[in-house]
């Protein structure tokens, strides 16, 4: 029954923005029901961010596949997410990835995370409790890296963290406006950035909260 809603889900996100086919079908593929909370389940295929507690946020469908498509999955083997939040980013990932490794520094949603990725019998997204500003070094370096927070900058152990041309998408605060921005690492630096477009998203912030 999924599979249907998916679709038209996928359908409702074409008509706003061009999805790739691979993108369609990793999205098309996750019951995204299962990523929601119990109470907003009948909104789970709508267009709209919805609340999850710990003043978080579930993106919407919309910006979760254009993330996906503009970190231009195709070859990338190992991908970092920055802001785990409710693992359906990270599960929409782990369709286009060999492996999956997501941080979130806010331990109720992970673990929370933790049990929707278990329910749903995938085994290639690895979770991690930690201020993602940290990076994960033990499975560096990363083809691609995700923020799916608002940082004001990317730090430079993330930048160390992204493989040589690997693709890094963040949004970015510039001035007083969010904005995506797509990075590549040429000469272990990172390129000027392509400015993609506005958005809004919860911001970056330091440290863990148990």
């Amino acid at each position: 029954m999924f599979r249907i809603k998916s679709h038209l889900m996928c359908h409702q996100i074409a008509e706003k923005f061009p999805l790739q086919d691979n993108v369609k079908e990793a999205i098309s593929s996750i019951d995204r029901e299962l990523f929601v909370p119990s109470s907003l389940k009948h909104l789970a295929y709508n267009l709209d961010a919805l609340p999850m507690g710990a003043d978080q946020w579930i993106s919407s469908p919309l910006t979760v596949a254009k993330m996906t498509q503009y970190l231009i999955p195709e070859g990338g083997d190992s991908v970092l997410e920055i802001g785990c939040g409710s693992g359906y980013q990270a599960m929409v990932l782990s369709k286009l990835f060999r492996r999956v490794f997501s941080i979130e520094r806010i331990e109720k949603l992970l673990l929370e995370a933790k049990e929707r990725i278990k329910k749903s019998g995938i085994s290639n997204i690895n979770t991690k409790l930690d201020d993602g500003q940290n990076g994960w070094s033990a499975f560096a370096p990363y083809d691609r890296i995700m923020f799916s927070a608002c940082v004001k900058k990317i730090p430079e152990a993330i930048v160390e963290q992204l493989e040589e041309d690997g693709i890094l998408v963040a949004p970015i605060l510039d001035g007083d406006t969010q904005v995506i921005m797509r990075f590549r690492k040429k000469n272990n630096r990172l390129s000027a950035p392509e400015i993609l477009e506005k958005c809004l998203f919860v911001p970056v912030l330091d440290g863990v909260m148990r």
